[in-house]
Parts: structure tokens; C-alpha cells; sequence
């Protein structure tokens, strides 16, 4: 298949109803190819199908780390370059992809999870860019939702964003802090409880809109961090 026909054909499947089905049907073709068409999508003016292109990425190059580890990583600095200054772009869905993808495969997150804790340090690779941070603090919650081991060390860069006047920066550090929040988070987190702002949150392959206490609400069903637990 063509390029063209390719991008066009993978479009079609993620903008269909039956998302399921759809990566069903991209995990057979091959992986290498299928890259490409998903990260023009990063870029796309349609929110859904940026998202599912997110989510498409993920299950694409876990599979891909399956048997080919090498070229899995080979995607992960691709990811990674888009942050980088000198790659002369801006790097929409990069961070969400490397959450994205590192949720699905833990070899992966054992080794590329700190990158992604860094561009939420401040005294690391931090990502100035308001917009990019949403998505750092995406793929930080997603990878804590489902490893919180693999992205507690991120806890204390989420103390700002959880202070932020921007309610998107508020609601997305609380979405990703509440798996791995130790006391002094957990308080920041309390201290949102009554905020009725709105954000727009992609999660188990749905755009849904939501408050921000409801997602401190959410947050607070979490027990002890990963750090605490472990003897």
C-alpha cells in the first residue's frame, strides 16, 4: 500500500466508530509504516483524531517493541527530537504519545520514563510552552495511571501545575498526580476540591469534558504513593 493510501486508509479507521477494531486493523500492517501516517495526524485540526492518533501510536509501537525492541526505541527519540529545540517544530502530541506508549509496554517506560519526568523538571529538560505542558501532564498521568511506579519521581514537578492559574494545568496535574501523590501533594490536590472549571480529558478512547473537582475527587480514591508502599 502507498502512502497516501496508507494515511488515508488509517484516517478512515480512526475517525470509524469501532476504535477497537480499527487498531486491530493497524497493529497488522507493518509498524515502521504505520508511523508515519499517525504522527502527521499529531497535527491534525480534528481533536478526536489527533487523540486516537495518540492512542494508535501507543499500541503501534508497543507491539513493535514486541519483537523489534531497536526500532521501538528509534520512534521514542523521534518522539523525543520533536521537543528538542533544534528540531525547528513544536512537538504537538509527542509527550502524550511517550505516555501513551509507555503505559502499554513497561520495557520501554523502564527506560525512557525519566525523559519524560524531565520535560516537568525545572531544572531538567522543562517544556515552557503551555499547551506542550497539557500534554506532559497528560502522558505523566496516563503512564501513572497505569505504572505509577515507573512515573513517581514526577510527583514533585506537579506541585506547580497543581497551583497554576490556568485550570487545564490544575485539572491534568491532579489527573496525573493521584496515583502517585504522597501527603504534601494530596493537600494540593484537597485544596482544588471546589473548583468547577472545565478541561476536555481523552481517557479509555473518549473525549469527555470534565470538572476539576471531580477529578480531585477521583484523585483522592488513591491510596498510598508507590514510594510508600514498597517494604
Amino acid at each position: 500500500m502507498k502512502g497516501r493510501e496508507l494515511k488515508r486508509r488509517i484516517k478512515d479507521l480512526l475517525t470509524g466508530e469501532d476504535l477497537n477494531s480499527a487498531f486491530e486493523t493497524i497493529l497488522k500492517m507493518p509498524a515502521r509504516q504505520a508511523v508515519n501516517p499517525l504522527f502527521s495526524f499529531f497535527y491534525s485540526g480534528d481533536p478526536g483524531l489527533r487523540w486516537r492518533a495518540v492512542a494508535a501510536m501507543g499500541a503501534v509501537v508497543a507491539h513493535l517493541a514486541e519483537g523489534d525492541m531497536e526500532s521501538a526505541r528509534v520512534v521514542m527519540r523521534r518522539l523525543m527530537w520533536n521537543l528538542n529545540d533544534e528540531s525547528g517544530g513544536i512537538g504537538w502530541g509527542s509527550p502524550e504519545a511517550m505516555g501513551e506508549i509507555m503505559a502499554r509496554n513497561d520495557a520501554l517506560a523502564r527506560e525512557f520514563g525519566a525523559i519524560l519526568v524531565s520535560y516537568a523538571d525545572e531544572t531538567g529538560n522543562y517544556l515552557e510552552h503551555p499547551v506542550l505542558q497539557r500534554g506532559v501532564l497528560w502522558g505523566l498521568g496516563r503512564l501513572a495511571h497505569a505504572r505509577p511506579e515507573r512515573a513517581a519521581d514526577a510527583e514533585p514537578h506537579l506541585h506547580p501545575f497543581l497551583q497554576s492559574a490556568d485550570p487545564w494545568l490544575r485539572g491534568l496535574g491532579v489527573w496525573a498526580a493521584g496515583p502517585i501523590a504522597g501527603k504534601e501533594t494530596k493537600h494540593l490536590i484537597a485544596q482544588q476540591g471546589n473548583d468547577t472549571s472545565r478541561i476536555t480529558l481523552f481517557r479509555n478512547g473518549r473525549l469527555t469534558e470534565v470538572a476539576v473537582g471531580d477529578l480531585v475527587r477521583e484523585a483522592q480514591q488513591y491510596g498510598d504513593t508507590p514510594k510508600e508502599r514498597r517494604p
